[in-house]
């Protein structure tokens, strides 16, 4: 996503970020003379983080920087001398510039397991290198996307969530990260300044316990705070007692604003402990009945999408929520992986597949088509479709077929297809116009409503179709059948 007010996405040269045996790869390839080979990597994930039935691309924008400030400087120079890395492949690296394709599905896009999120075509060498920081900048924002949407897929229509987790983060970047993931994904807005600043946007907040403590009591504290911001006066009432003590200081205040002219327009009060649902409604009836039915109520403290599915169930009242650790540090990990499936050879492209015991670990060879085909009466998504590259699709008719078990298979009539994924760059180039946080964030709403209500479910959603056409299942059997034969000669 676009940075204003003079941020880069990326805070420093991240060009080492690699696992060693990447370059000792890369300086193998070199001195066999295997340089200028040319390979196809594809990035995707085997499993939906907390056995949900989607995850929400993201990290993209992360990847477009490190693509274009990748290079080797004096100091990255020296560390692969000191590593014991020959002059040749040193020279090699101080003239490095990425010189390949990457082709990815945009961020804020509902994705599934085992299709191709990002693809890189490039020399060896340089597919090789960008390994280990594609995944790192992919997993972890895709892991607070992913969350925070299941957050929203729970809360009500009308409803905000503010993004409250940056202290609960795994570090300053991850704190970023949620942030930023957490508004694309769908939330109102961040407490964090410094990621509210990197997109023009505004930190969000009311106030803490130890303001209220540093005060001789709740009410003197409620006072202050509403003489200096009676814009957004939201009274954090679970200090001392939420029903005894909090609101009933709470109204005490409305009541002394209105008495010195103070508007009352922008009043409400946030509950961050207790029993959530029942306190929301005891609060609701108090404010109500003392002339304040203006007032919002907020509700924070470790909230998760089966919490707030659970207070929606109960009655509870609210028409904000404040969600931190399950944004910016949510159960569960994307396990994204990167893994060659194509190597160019005299001009040809040679597919390559790894083989495993467990189906769901093969992986989908040979450079890919991917498209989601929709319903066209209904506009909801039916599948995505895998197809090697230039394959003809029949869009009036289609069976198509699960890569992992050839007798699942479905047909599909009267849909449309649109391609998944975009090219960010060709031959090193930059050809994709990474859009704003607000662009992305209603791409990312508009595309979530053409996912079927039932693979969004919070407990055992619906299994969406990620399937390829009968030709290259058969095609990909067929590989896999040829390597086997390979093994038992």
């Amino acid at each position: 996503m676009k940075m204003f007010n003079g941020y880069e996405r990326l805070p420093r040269n991240y060009s080492l970020l690699s696992d060693n045996y990447e370059h000792k790869m890369g300086q193998g390839y070199l001195l066999d003379g295997k340089k200028d080979e040319v390979a196809g990597f594809d990035v995707f994930f085997r499993r939906v983080p907390n056995n949900g039935g989607y995850a929400v691309m993201a990290g993209l924008d992360k990847v477009i920087s490190y693509i274009e400030n990748l290079h080797f400087g004096e100091r990255e120079l020296r560390y692969f001398k000191r590593a014991g890395f020959t002059d040749e492949y040193i020279e090699y690296l101080k003239n490095f510039k990425f010189s390949g394709t990457i082709k990815a599905i945009p961020d804020g896009t509902p994705v599934f397991p085992n299709e191709p999120l990002i693809t890189v075509i490039a020399p060896i060498i340089e597919a090789q290198i960008v390994e280990t920081a594609v995944l790192c900048l992919i997993n972890g924002a895709m892991e607070h996307a992913t969350g925070a949407r299941r957050i929203i897929e729970a809360t009500p229509k009308g409803v905000g969530v503010m993004e409250f987790g940056s202290r609960r983060a795994d570090g300053t970047e991850a704190a970023i990260d949620s942030s930023l993931y957490g508004m694309m994904a769908g939330c109102v807005g961040t407490s964090n300044d410094l990621a509210a600043d990197m997109v023009n946007k505004i930190g969000l907040g009311t106030m803490a316990h130890s303001d209220i403590e540093s005060y001789p009591d709740e009410l003197s504290a409620f006072k202050a705070f509403a003489k200096t911001y009676p814009e957004n006066c939201i009274l954090l009432v679970d200090t001392y007692d939420t029903l005894r003590s909090g609101i009933p200081n709470a109204i005490e205040t409305y009541k002394w604003m209105e008495e010195n002219g103070i508007p009352t327009d922008h009043i409400g009060i946030r509950i961050d402990s207790g029993d959530l649902a029942y306190l929301s409604k005891e609060a609701r009836h108090m404010l109500v009945e003392a002339g304040f039915p203006q007032a919002k109520i907020c509700l924070s403290n470790g909230l998760t999408a089966e919490t707030i599915e659970t207070l929606i169930q109960q009655g509870a009242e609210f028409d904000s929520l404040g969600v931190g650790d399950n944004i910016s540090k949510p159960e569960g990990r994307m396990g994204c992986v990167y893994k060659e499936i194509a190597l160019q050879s005299d001009g040809e492209w040679v597919p390559k597949i790894k083989l495993s015991e467990d189906a769901i670990k093969i992986v989908n060879p040979d450079l890919k088509d991917l498209y989601r085909a929709y319903d066209k009466e209904t506009g909801y998504a039916v599948a995505d479709i895998m197809t090697r590259v230039g394959e003809e699709i029949n869009i009036d008719d289609l069976i198509i077929v699960s890569p992992t078990d050839y007798l699942k298979r479905k047909r599909i009539i009267d849909f449309t297809i649109v391609p998944l994924q975009q090219t960010i760059f060709e031959e090193g180039k930059l050809v994709f116009d990474d859009p704003d946080l607000d662009t992305t964030k209603a791409y990312c709403e508009a595309q979530m409503a053409t996912i079927y209500p039932e693979v969004k479910r919070t407990t055992e959603p619906q299994t969406y179709h990620v399937s390829g056409t009968e030709e290259y299942v058969n095609f990909k059997n067929n590989l896999i059948q040829e390597h086997r034969a390979l093994v038992l000669k």
